[in-house]
């Protein structure tokens, strides 16, 4: 299983750690094809090397072919929300993981769209049995 795995890049590594623990978790469920957004070399100027363009024609690609989306979406980000208006576009299964705090709310482009799986958490332990239970289920309905 290809998964896609995105989270805020330009617009803020506060969560970089958390990226990255979230990947690792992932990986027992497939490839991912993102491991980048953990790396904490990557800072908010994004990428060295590669242009915007190659980045958006890199992600739009891997985004076709992935068979689901996990998007942490607790630190908003305008490439995340464009990606996941693809994924959604391209009727992806789309797992939406949000941390709530204090004077944050989840956009309501994300929160009232139908399309669109939203767990809320407040740990990676909690996180883990989200996993358990949306890849089940998924598991369930190719059968």
């Amino acid at each position: 299983m290809k998964i896609y795995f995105a989270g805020s890049i330009r617009g803020g590594r506060d969560d970089q750690q958390l990226y990255a623990e979230i990947i690792k978790t992932l990986s027992s469920y497939g490839e991912i094809l993102t491991e980048h957004v953990g790396d904490k070399k990557l800072t908010v100027y994004g990428e060295d090397g590669p242009t915007d363009e190659y980045i958006h024609n890199r992600d739009v690609s891997w985004l076709k072919e992935t068979d689901v989306v996990i998007v942490e979406v607790s630190t908003p980000s305008l490439g995340v929300g464009y990606e996941i208006a693809k994924a959604e576009e391209w009727r992806k299964k789309v797992l939406c993981l949000y941390k709530e705090s204090e004077g944050k709310r989840l956009s309501a482009m994300i929160a009232g769209s139908e399309k669109l799986e939203i767990k809320r958490y407040e740990s990676l332990e909690d996180l883990k049995s989200v996993f358990g239970e949306f890849f089940g289920k998924l598991k369930r309905e190719r059968e």
